[in-house]
């Protein structure tokens, strides 16, 4: 290496090479131009000419396209302004969106995830055209940003409830309400959820709109699931023809099939279940465990391009709300033939697994079978009956003891694996015979979920190794790691609680697991949990395999399940080619839709959990509806410009605080502290600070809650905010594998 004589210019750097040039157009997160990339570079003037050179050979070979009057970008990103048109939303409730313009053969459009301009800007509605502008935040993802809205911002359709003449909708996006002509209402009479369509606006006064169908009364037991199932556009009434196809369901021959009358299988569901999908036995294997997990045998009943598979299809998965079920398949068959009912011969698909003590799998084998459930157990059965070392009624002695200690094993595995291991009760609304709330309830976490659990979950693992083996097309359920900007943001909400994360690069589920065991027992438990929850990406099906972080897993594929989830079909008719098990497996054309189809049962999937939530808080909101003025123990759950967000110890209830009502003062949002600050009066509300939030308004219409804040804010920040402090604020007068 040369040396440099002391006081003499640097020497230039070498002009870097395309392949240099191409991971920076990757990784910039917008366009660039040359002055980024020789700055970045360390390029000096007189090698502008070469770099020049440089970018236009890039620009010839498709490794860079142009990007504004003189930048560049990495080929496929969108442009810095595009229209872009809003489909859904996302599990938080932001808009989703789709760029109008992608060229045919150009893969999947990337995803937009829109953000509001300014405080209280009206929500966009789906089927909404904007002008964005973007910014490229990595995996084929981009953060939006209203410039202009495009065309009437009007929604397809408005679900409300009727009220002398106006419809109160009942999604809290759309502040406005919508007048109906006399000769509009259809009939409709105070009180009723409608849904309607708008009408050609006046220059002036409140929106028009003609009711095209009244729904039931807001006052109905069934109301809220049904407001619930009509928002998010989940169907819920199947077509003749596929209701036909299941009434004509008959028994599985047993020709060709294993016979496992004789094995004593049980199912291990909820109290309130109706559906048996999954069957579990296991005996010792020498110093190991033998397991046996046999699945329905949807895909015997629902053929590719039959009328039921088509619906299936198109509602991707049933959906599950405290009063109801929308399922994926009819009654005839999720209730009926696809049922594994105690003591009813059913065909079914099965895997039979061996696992040494440790829980390591030492081998597997599919079949196709006809079985007989020797038992049908609720969870709470099942645990008592580990907890006192008996077997129940249709349990051979000692089948609960195999169960209990392979399902042992299995978790030994998977604690030396290091998975992801959340700590978030889950929130369950008990109805009383009436349908109204009787209590919100932490829905139990026993041994006996978990047995199920971690059998379910090495089934999937096998599934996918079986097809890979057997070069199969596989619906992979994939979850990909947390992106940097997430991995950050989630370090510097940590660092305030003392928690420090790995490297980039260097993070692994174990990792999140350590910080989650930091703060057990500690007031900011829960907050903590939600946060790294937030922090991951969400899992997803496709094609192409990336592994489950979550679970740390190289490869895994749902097929535990398919009465309820398309994807398990997809993989059972998959495993029925593979295995050549019979005439009905996967065909061709289905294969070459699987990314398609990937894209559309992972839209389903979120629109399910979306409406799951809103049900919950809905359920929520009517049952706190009567305790408006009392005085709840919460958190700040959530800190904005506009406001807090708190969410009640008790029931996990949360509802934003108006800025409004706090103290008189010049509110800033601190971004970095996770805090709301007065600028006068030093007062400052902390992400996880405990608090004393009064409730000002509960509307089950919308499932929106209002807190006025009691309690009050420590003058200085409060390290992990589980202090409540003493200076006055006085306010004025939510698990998928």
């Amino acid at each position: 290496m040369a040396r440099r004589t002391p006081g003499a210019p640097a020497e230039p750097a070498p002009l870097p090479s395309k392949e240099a040039l191409r991971r920076f157009l990757a990784a910039a997160p917008g366009r660039v131009g040359k002055t980024e990339i020789a700055r970045h570079f360390g390029l000096s003037t007189e090698q502008r000419p070469a770099l020049r050179d440089l970018l236009r050979s890039l620009k010839e070979d498709g490794s860079a396209q142009p990007a504004g009057r003189r930048g560049l970008a990495a080929p496929g990103r969108l442009p810095e302004m595009a229209v872009v048109e809003v489909f859904g939303a996302d599990p938080d409730g932001d808009p989703l969106a789709r760029p109008v313009s992608w060229p045919e053969g150009s893969g999947r459009p990337p995803l937009v995830l829109m953000r509001p301009e300014r405080p209280g800007q009206p929500a966009l509605a789906p089927g909404e055209r904007v002008l964005a502008r973007l910014k490229y935040i990595g995996t084929g993802r981009y953060e939006g940003r209203t410039f202009k809205r495009i065309g009437s911002a009007a929604p397809v359709r408005i679900l409300g409830v009727y009220e002398h003449g106006r419809i109160q909708p009942t999604d809290r996006r759309q502040r406005a309400d919508w007048s109906v002509p006399e000769e509009e209402r259809n009939g409709a009479e105070n009180g009723e959820i409608v849904l309607a369509e708008p009408l050609p606006a006046r220059a002036l006064g409140p929106r028009p709109a003609r009711v095209v169908e009244r729904l039931g009364r807001m006052e109905d037991a069934r109301a809220i699931s049904l407001i619930c199932i009509h928002a998010h556009g989940i169907p819920d009434r199947f077509p003749p023809e596929a209701l036909a196809e299941a009434e004509a369901a008959r028994a599985v021959s047993p020709a060709g099939r294993e016979d496992l009358r004789g094995v004593p299988l049980v199912t291990i569901d909820g109290e309130d279940a109706r559906d048996f999908d999954d069957a579990v036995f296991a005996e010792p294997d020498g110093d190991g465990w033998r397991v046996l997990v046999a699945i329905a045998d949807v895909a015997h009943y629902v053929r590719p391009g039959s009328a039921l598979d088509r619906e299936a299809r198109e509602r991707g998965n049933s959906v599950y709300f405290p009063d109801r079920v929308v399922p994926m398949l009819p009654e005839a068959l999720s209730n009926g033939w696809c049922s594994l009912k105690p003591q009813e011969e059913r065909g079914c698909l099965f895997v039979e697994m061996r696992f040494d003590a440790g829980g390591a799998k030492t081998g597997h084998r599919f079949g196709r079978g006809l079985m007989r459930s020797a038992a049908r157990l609720t969870y709470d059965a099942a645990q008592a009956a580990m907890d006192a070392g008996t077997d129940p009624e249709g349990v051979p002695p000692g089948g609960m003891a195999a169960l209990h200690g392979a399902f042992r094993a299995l978790l030994t595995a998977r604690e030396a694996r290091g998975t992801l291991d959340l700590e978030l009760p889950e929130r369950r609304v008990l109805l009383d015979e009436a349908g109204r709330v009787a209590a919100v309830v932490p829905r139990a976490r026993l041994d006996a979920h978990k047995l199920i659990e971690e059998f379910m979950v090495a089934a999937n693992v096998c599934a996918a190794e079986e097809l890979e083996r057997r070069r199969q097309p596989c619906m992979y359920r994939v979850h990909d790691q947390p992106s940097a900007e997430k991995l950050e943001g989630l370090r510097q909400f940590l660092g305030t609680f003392g928690i420090s994360l790995p490297p980039a690069g260097q993070v692994q589920p174990r990792s999140f697991s350590h910080a989650l065991e930091i703060v057990r027992g500690r007031p900011e438990e829960r907050l903590v949990n939600e946060a790294v929850l937030r922090g991951q990406a969400q899992a997803a099906y496709d094609p192409e395999n990336i592994g489950h972080f979550g679970l740390a897993l190289p490869r895994y594929a749902h097929f535990t399940s398919p009465i309820r989830r398309y994807a398990d079909l997809l993989v059972h008719r998959a495993l029925v080619s593979g295995l050549r098990l019979g005439p009905d497996g996967l065909g061709e054309t289905e294969a070459e839709r699987f990314p398609d189809t990937a894209e559309h049962i992972t839209r389903t999937e979120r629109r399910a959990a979306a409406a799951e939530r809103d049900a919950v808080d809905r359920y929520l909101a009517a049952h706190m509806a009567h305790q408006v003025g009392n005085s709840f123990d919460a958190r700040v759950s959530g800190v904005t410009r506009f406001g807090l967000f708190v969410t009640l110890e008790s029931n996990g209830a949360s509802g934003i605080v108006p800025l409004g009502s706090l103290p008189d003062d010049r509110w800033t949002e601190d971004e970095a502290g996770r805090a709301l600050v007065g600028r006068r009066t030093g007062l400052r509300f902390t992400l996880g600070q405990a608090v004393e939030a009064r409730l000002a308004q509960a509307d089950p219409r919308t499932g929106s809650l209002m807190f006025h804040l009691l309690g009050g804010a420590p003058e200085t920040p409060s390290r992990g905010g589980s202090g409540r402090g003493s200076a006055s604020a006085r306010g004025g007068p939510r698990r998928r594998s």
